[in-house]
């Protein structure tokens, strides 16, 4: 009963890390398996079978999710791309007051000060997110279709960033995905992937794992390698990080608003704006709630 609980909880945190705003790490602490969950991959070889048995539920239902969710991501943002936007928008906002009362807790703690220091970290990430979507000359959909050797190292590194950060309550790895100019070539390759391996066309499931699979190592590399990564900069950096995710989390809807823009357009009238304008205050409500569930 517990391996399927396990599951359960698994889809949802799946279903988070494919939303861009919603994150995967504040899921799982929602859902009580942060902890559980973190232990188990920093301690993978030392204690692999516990580990592993702790771990796999929790990875059945994360894939689980993230397929199941990819078709219904992949026709909201091509049908209703401003609504959408607004709803992700919202579900950021929602986050960002939990993101705050860490950066407080965390100054408590260390009795550090918002210095110079964190004042650099937060305008470096600020910047960092408005550039990058200004430097994509092209949509990253095309620039997926016939990957390169470059393009494929690129993905492997872009699978790292995104899953080391999907692992930081409040942080999400969509999100990063998005600012990075990957978010909607990934999910129209994992779709157009899914397809071809429900109709085994094997021209299709080779150019989905071409570009697939090495994302998918950085993703596992990510979440195996740089977990402790991130425990270290949390217990001994944890006023500097926060300000760093705090200058990501501002500068982010622009990022959203720039690439849904460039990908899909935005037709805005009356009737979607009023839509776009609930889902914002309902995302931002559910994060807050979510976020807010996982620090009692």
């Amino acid at each position: 009963m517990k391996f399927i609980i396990d599951i359960v909880k698994g889809i949802f945190v799946g279903v988070a890390n494919i939303i861009p705003g919603v994150s995967g790490g504040t899921m799982a602490v929602s859902m009580g398996i942060y902890d559980r969950m973190i232990s188990a991959i920093t301690n993978l070889f030392k204690q692999f079978k516990k580990s592993v048995i702790s771990l796999l539920p929790i990875g059945i239902g994360c894939v689980i999710g993230l397929v199941g969710f990819t078709y219904a991501i992949q026709y909201l943002l091509a049908n209703q791309p401003f609504p959408t936007c607004l709803a992700f928008i919202g579900m950021i906002l929602g986050g960002v007051p939990i993101l705050v009362a860490n950066l407080k807790k965390g100054m408590r703690a260390t009795h550090t000060k918002f210095g110079i220091v964190q004042v650099i970290a937060f305008l470096a990430l600020f910047a960092l997110v408005i550039v990058m979507p200004l430097m994509k000359s092209e949509g990253q959909s095309a620039s997926l279709t016939d990957p390169g050797v470059v393009t494929i190292l690129k993905l492997f590194l872009v699978g790292i960033v995104a899953s080391a950060t999907m692992v930081i309550p409040g942080v999400s790895g969509s999100l990063v995905l998005m600012i990075l100019g990957y978010y909607y070539g990934i999910i129209d390759t994992l779709k157009s992937f899914l397809d071809s391996l429900a109709a085994f066309e094997m021209d299709g499931i080779l150019a989905g794992g071409i570009v697939l699979v090495p994302f998918g190592i950085g993703v596992l590399l990510g979440i195996f390698l740089i977990a402790k990564l991130i425990d270290y900069l949390f217990r001994r950096h944890s006023v500097t990080t926060y300000s760093a995710i705090m200058g990501l989390i501002v500068a982010s809807p622009f990022a959203i608003i720039y690439n849904v823009m460039q990908e899909s357009g935005m037709r805005i009238t009356v009737l979607n704006t009023i839509a776009g304008v609930v889902l914002l205050a309902a995302g931002a409500v559910f994060t807050y709630v979510m976020g807010s569930k996982g620090e009692e």
